[in-house]
């Protein structure tokens, strides 16, 4: 892991996510792409895209253009950012298209992001720009939710149905663990709904890890009411400092109609939580 994207909005939430991107940084000999997504007042806009509104706008432009520099100036001076390669990266684009053609284009590793998380109505009809990074990134997002002065995960809860689809997912979750030099807690939540014996689960795992390197994990077989309880109530039995899942990417009605775990674990979670796409 050598490229790691920050979006940040100047606030609180981004400053938290920008902390812990640090400090994987400097653990990891990486760099950090700041990204800020300047959204010009609508007065500005020209019916095709904010580029050219900017383009069209140069004093106007340039002022907002400014005062992104100057607070990113700011930033920079911060403790945590000592021997730290930082980009600084400002785009005239929506937010969430502007992450992933950002993270596309830099060839990014992973995405850290800050966030408040939902609950209610909110989820449903306003979302955020972090739920929607993390429903279709291609790479691993994490989310962090509060100041962590020192990142330093002692157990990572990786939750997964361990099918032969999640293989690609769980390599990422494996080079993850290793990365912050985390033990890795691997959780099948067994629900009424969807029960399956101890010894089908067993013998599916068995099969899953057969190839696949591993050393400081474990396994578990959780029972609970639903997969999210499961997994954030085993994870607050392992004192985990992080939880892991692997995501769909569902769009449109597909994601209304089955809703998305991983979404609610980033609104929910009261730790930090990552997701790598299926």
């Amino acid at each position: 892991m050598k490229r790691i994207l920050v979006p940040t909005d100047f606030s609180t939430h981004a400053e938290n996510a920008l902390k812990v991107a640090a400090q994987i940084a400097k653990k990891n000999k990486a760099e950090i792409f700041l990204l800020h997504m300047l959204e010009l007042p609508l007065e500005l806009m020209d019916p095709t895209t904010q580029q050219q509104a900017a383009q069209n706008n140069p004093p106007e432009a340039l002022f907002f253009m400014k005062l992104a520099h100057k607070r990113f100036n700011e930033i920079m001076e911060a403790d945590f950012l000592e021997e730290v390669t930082v980009h600084e990266t400002v785009q005239f684009h929506q937010a969430f298209e502007g992450i992933m053609e950002v993270a596309e284009d830099k060839s990014i590793d992973l995405i850290v992001m800050g966030s408040q998380g939902a609950t209610g109505l909110k989820e449903v009809f306003i979302g955020s720009n972090t739920e929607k990074v993390v429903r279709n990134s291609n790479i691993p997002v994490l989310v962090i939710k509060e100041e962590l002065p020192i990142f330093d995960v002692e157990n990572f809860v990786y939750a997964s149905e361990f099918e032969e689809k999640n293989k690609k997912s769980f390599k990422e979750a494996v080079d993850f663990s290793k990365s912050i030099n985390a033990k890795l807690h691997l959780v099948y939540v067994n629900t009424a709904n969807k029960f399956q014996t101890s010894e089908s689960i067993e013998n599916r795992i068995k099969t899953f890890l057969k190839e696949v390197d591993l050393e400081n994990y474990s396994f578990s077989i959780y029972n609970d009411n639903t997969i999210e309880e499961g997994i954030l109530n085993f994870a607050r039995k392992t004192n985990a400092g992080l939880v892991g899942i692997s995501t769909h990417g569902r769009k449109g009605l597909a994601h209304m109609l089955n809703g998305s775990i991983s979404e609610d674990l980033v609104n929910h979670a009261d730790i930090p939580v990552i997701t790598f796409k299926l």
